[in-house]
């Protein structure tokens, strides 16, 4: 995919992220890269719940994390999140970012289809996510 939507927010991290020393948990990188997920997703009219509607569930099957830097209470962070493939999956790449540009954080997903009625995986994405993806690539041009 030569274009990469892509979705952000910024968050200032709040006191019930962080332990004793002040630094967020580990566990809630992932929590940040959800709802920069869901802001991509969102882009593309493929929130989830459209997602259910359209009759399929995608669980996360892969998710990879490389911690480069602490984030500490009260520091504002932008979360990015590029859609790399969408065709057969859907995998993400993350970016967490400092105010002044600095990568914290660099992370990726991957989700599967799976049909809600059969819990069946399915091997490739279904048409409304594929068209979709390329109706919003669209206004890129």
């Amino acid at each position: 995919m030569d274009k990469k939507l892509t979705g952000s927010v910024s968050i200032t991290i709040p006191f019930h992220d962080v332990d004793p020393m002040r630094i967020v948990w580990h566990g809630h990188y992932v929590k940040y890269f959800e709802i920069a997920r869901c802001e991509l997703l969102k882009k593309i009219e493929y929130d989830y719940p459209q997602m259910a509607e359209s009759g399929y569930l995608w669980p996360v099957v892969d998710l990879k994390i490389k911690y480069v830097k602490a984030i500490e209470y009260g520091d504002l962070i932008n979360v990015t999140a590029s859609l790399i493939e969408y065709e057969n999956r859907i995998k993400i790449q993350y970016r967490i970012s400092n105010e002044s540009g600095d990568v914290i954080t660099k992370g990726q997903t991957t989700q599967v289809a799976v049909n809600a009625k059969t819990q069946e995986l399915e091997f490739c994405s279904p048409q409304i996510l594929i068209d979709n993806v390329k109706e919003e690539l669209k206004s890129y041009d």
